[in-house]
């Protein structure tokens, strides 16, 4: 799958670019070099929205386990700080 990048002004000087792009991947849209924007085709756009299914039934988990309570016990050790990489 191809990624494209374009500025906004490259988006708005030629949109038609930009849909053929979309036709082999995503488009990210840059506004001052950062990513503001992604162009997608309808059937990406379908693919990634799903057609409107509950996660739950696109995990392939049978109907009823989105009612099924989970209860984690409390810890007892201290909280440490997040280590980030």
């Amino acid at each position: 799958m191809a990624m494209t990048t374009l500025s906004s002004r490259e988006f708005n000087q030629d949109t038609g670019r930009a849909k053929k792009a979309a036709a082999e991947g995503p488009v990210f849209i840059t506004d001052r070099g950062r990513p503001a924007h992604v162009l997608l085709s309808i059937e990406a756009y379908r693919r990634l929205a799903g057609g409107g299914d509950a996660l739950i039934s696109r995990l392939g988990l049978p109907a009823g386990i989105e009612d099924v309570e989970v209860e984690f016990p409390s810890s007892r050790e201290p909280a440490r700080p997040a280590e980030f990489f």
